[in-house]
């Protein structure tokens, strides 16, 4: 944590320091991100926040349900079926100011702690799992409020359906913006029970291709269903893996801070590729400068000035009163003694 803190407090004391000489959009870019990290940090650090983010009829609230242990988020045939955020938590310390900060509804908050079944609680203990409505609703509400949560949120698991996983629409206005927070974004391909198994393992290849475009190379990929109970394994095990490491609210804050920071460095520095000039570039600028400062005739001038000094000085005493007679050539350029040696 130390490192993101002390980079936070950087950015801050650089937006002191050039109060009022930055440009507004910049200025007002780096203070979001400032006030964002305040308010997280100042919340419940025992806790990751998860959303699960899908179009409709990607089956996103039946892996909600299915995590959660229990049938907590609307599941039907009409859409949108989610039409308000839903969590469940696993770990009740200091999560209400959390989900207070998140503007989850009191009555849809869920405790997926069941006494019954403590060794499944235990493996997500710090676990907040969001069902956000479906992104590609036709209500503008329901997109707003997605926008809103995936501005908060510590990591996104973005589900989609052998239907739609190739959807031009979904990757143009929803994955591909989201690729600058690359290091928290996680991708299922779910109902993968209604694929064989080649045409599962073709889906994912195309998937992939898919996801390179948008700028998510390398995030992790699943495939999961909810029709079995070991279709959410792979997905349930990466997030027992985040939850151990407990780093991935300060891996958004972090990539967030780099983010500023590459928007304020051609404020303050040339871009690299500015300086690395190479010499077949940089050759005729300097002769040219050199010819307009007339460098050669001052060349030309130096070497008959030292013969003409030197005969001054030590030749037979009547040819050095002739040269000292004789006009020195360093005087015709009104060159300084230093000059001519």
């Amino acid at each position: 944590m130390t490192g993101v803190i002390e980079r936070l407090a950087g950015v801050r004391q650089f937006l002191a320091t050039l109060d009022g000489h930055l440009p507004e959009s910049h200025r007002s870019a780096a203070s979001a991100v400032l006030d964002h990290a305040a308010e997280r940090l100042a919340l419940s650090g025992n806790h990751t926040v998860v959303a699960l983010a899908g179009a409709t009829g990607s089956g996103k609230s039946s892996v909600f349900n299915t995590l959660a242990g229990s049938a907590v988020s609307s599941v039907g045939v009409r859409r949108p079926t989610t039409s308000i955020p839903h969590a469940c938590y696993w770990g009740a310390e200091g999560v209400d100011a959390l989900l207070d900060w998140l503007a989850i509804p009191v009555n849809r908050r869920f405790d997926g702690e069941c006494p019954l079944d403590a060794e499944n609680a235990t493996s997500l203990r710090g676990l907040v799992l969001l069902d956000l409505p479906d992104f590609d609703s036709v209500d503008e509400a329901h997109h707003a409020e997605v926008q809103r949560l995936l501005g908060l949120v510590d990591q996104v698991v973005w589900v989609l359906d052998p239907q739609k996983y190739a959807d031009k629409t979904v990757h143009e206005r929803y994955l591909r913006p989201f690729a600058k927070h690359h290091d928290i974004t996680v991708v299922t391909l779910n109902q993968a029970d209604t694929l064989t198994p080649d045409e599962a393992q073709r889906c994912l290849a195309d998937l992939r291709q898919l996801l390179e475009a948008d700028g998510l190379d390398g995030v992790p990929l699943f495939a999961t269903s909810t029709v079995h109970s070991e279709g959410l394994a792979p997905l349930r095990a990466h997030l027992e893996r985040c939850l151990a490491a407990g780093d991935v609210p300060l891996r958004r804050l972090d990539g967030e801070v780099s983010q500023v920071l590459a928007r304020l460095a051609p404020l303050v520095a040339p871009d690299a590729s500015e300086r690395r000039l190479d010499r077949a570039t940089v050759r005729p600028l300097l002769d040219a400068l050199a010819t307009t400062a007339g460098v050669p005739a001052i060349v030309e001038a130096v070497e008959p000035a030292h013969r003409h000094r030197a005969a001054s000085s030590t030749g037979w005493p009547l040819a050095r009163l002739f040269r000292r007679l004789s006009p020195d050539p360093r005087r015709r350029l009104r060159l300084p003694a230093m000059v001519a040696g």
